[in-house]
């Protein structure tokens, strides 16, 4: 991207930061007692990701949750190359302006260039039928740049057309 290179001065074009994956991560704290609620939610991240999802397992036993090791608890994907960037595009055109009230993505990175957008609902995405929908869950998006610093981190994530919010 040569407007940040200009911007940031980069000397090499190794050094322009790049988004290197997508990972999208849904908990699932209610699947202990629910099994089909994993195999929806797979299929339902498998639609929208247009890539098979994995369930999470747990690492240790919780006896409070009602909690094994190895159950599955969420499902998770990880994107990159040609369908991260397809998957973006349909995130930043098609899905979050169907948000309600939407005044744009909140804009703090976690200090080393990398992003995480939570998202409260997963009927935002055409991919997901309302009908068929048993429960509203959330996800996680998180963007991983090679991006050093939040700075060029916020830069990049900006360039791509993410809807931050005016600060």
């Amino acid at each position: 991207m040569p407007e940040l290179t200009k911007e940031f001065g980069y000397t090499t074009p190794m050094r322009v930061p790049r988004l290197e994956k997508i990972v999208i991560n849904q908990g699932l704290g209610d699947a202990t007692q629910d099994k089909k609620l994993i195999e929806t939610a797979i299929t339902e991240i498998t639609a929208i990701t247009g890539q098979k999802a994995v369930p999470t397992l747990s690492r240790k036993d919780i006896s409070n949750f009602k909690l094994r090791k190895k159950m599955p608890i969420g499902v998770r994907v990880t994107l990159r190359r040609e369908k991260m960037y397809e998957f973006l595009e349909r995130l930043v055109r098609v899905a979050l302006p169907r948000i309600r009230d939407f005044k744009g993505i909140n804009s703090k990175l976690d200090g080393r260039g990398n992003y995480t957008l939570g998202i409260t609902e997963q009927i935002i995405f055409p991919e997901i039928n309302i009908d068929n929908v048993p429960k509203l869950q959330g996800m996680n998006i998180t963007f991983v740049t090679s991006a050093p610093t939040d700075e060029e981190g916020f830069a990049l994530l900006k360039k791509f057309g993410l809807p931050f919010k005016k600060q």
